[in-house]
Order: structure tokens, then C-alpha cells, then sequence
């Protein structure tokens, strides 16, 4: 029994990808698309650790808030009003 070629589909014409996005472009889209989201952004900035005089005037403020006279008492009115059942 002879076989006959299947004919091939056609493949619907693939509409022409526009060209390379630059980075900036990549970005505003996903900025869109959070956007779209309801999202919003924000920028936060935080202590750089890594700098030698940061940690140094973090080491002086642990310091100065370990002697603060009122500590007894701020740490008796912290375990009183804390929950602590969700720490098992």
C-alpha cells in the first residue's frame, strides 16, 4: 500500500518581532506592568553596614542604650505586655 505526503500546513504568517528593547525600555515595561498591578515603587535606604565608622557609631548607640537608666524598666513592661505564647 502506497503512502501519500502529507501536505504541510501553511504556517500562519508570525507577525515581525520589533527589534532588540534597550534596558531602559525592559524597565519601564515591567515598571507598567507593576504599575498595573497596583503596586507602587519606593526606594528605601538602610545603614552600609559594610562602612568601618557606621558599625563603630552603631557599637557607641548598643552602648549608650545599654546604660540607659530607665533599661530594668522598659524591659518589665516589655515581658508584662508581650505575648510570648507564639514563641513555642
Amino acid at each position: 500500500m502506497a503512502t501519500t505526503p502529507r501536505k504541510r500546513k501553511a504556517k500562519a504568517k508570525a507577525k515581525a518581532k520589533p527589534g532588540p528593547k534597550t534596558p531602559q525600555q525592559r524597565m519601564a515595561a515591567r515598571r507598567q506592568r507593576l504599575r498595573a498591578q497596583g503596586l507602587r515603587p519606593i526606594q528605601h535606604w538602610v545603614p552600609d553596614l559594610r562602612d568601618p565608622e557606621v558599625r563603630a557609631d552603631l557599637r557607641r548607640q548598643g552602648r549608650l542604650l545599654a546604660r540607659h537608666p530607665e533599661n530594668d524598666d522598659i524591659d518589665a513592661w516589655i515581658e508584662q505586655v508581650y505575648d510570648w505564647s507564639g514563641w513555642r
